[in-house]
């Protein structure tokens, strides 16, 4: 599995765990990066997801509602929801190009969610790309 996409995995736990537990995760989340990744750069990575995401839920949460069209965030499956943020926060606020965030978030909800979940976060993400006016 290639660096980043381990570290969005592990970043995705986090979110997940946060989500379902809420708690100051600041003072935890630097040993739980370290049990599960090797490397000081995808710890780097993994942890400003995580720390972009919950800086910025409030915002994200909006933009998600505002796309998922008779669906509200508490209905939404945990993971869906988790994997949906950390999507939504890549590509508002990094440099990844949007088809990479949303691939990887596709394979994060085939592999944490249920049987619909990546059609489900495909939908979604899909309607966040900035696109020209015609």
């Amino acid at each position: 599995m290639a660096t980043r996409s381990r570290a969005r995995e592990v970043a995705l736990q986090a979110l997940f765990q946060e989500d379902l537990n809420p708690r100051d995760l600041c003072d935890q989340l630097e040993p739980f990066l370290k049990g599960r990744l090797n490397n000081e750069d995808s710890r780097q990575f993994a942890s400003s997801l995580v720390l972009g995401v919950l800086r910025n839920q409030d915002e994200l949460d909006a933009l998600l509602a505002d796309k998922a069209e008779n669906w509200s965030l508490d209905r939404m499956a945990a993971t869906d929801r988790a994997v949906l943020r950390l999507g939504a926060f890549e590509m508002r606020y990094a440099d990844t190009p949007d088809r990479v965030v949303i691939d990887q978030a596709i394979e994060l909800a085939k592999r944490f969610g249920s049987g619909q979940s990546s059609q489900f976060v495909n939908g979604i993400l899909d309607k966040l790309i900035e696109r020209p006016a015609s």
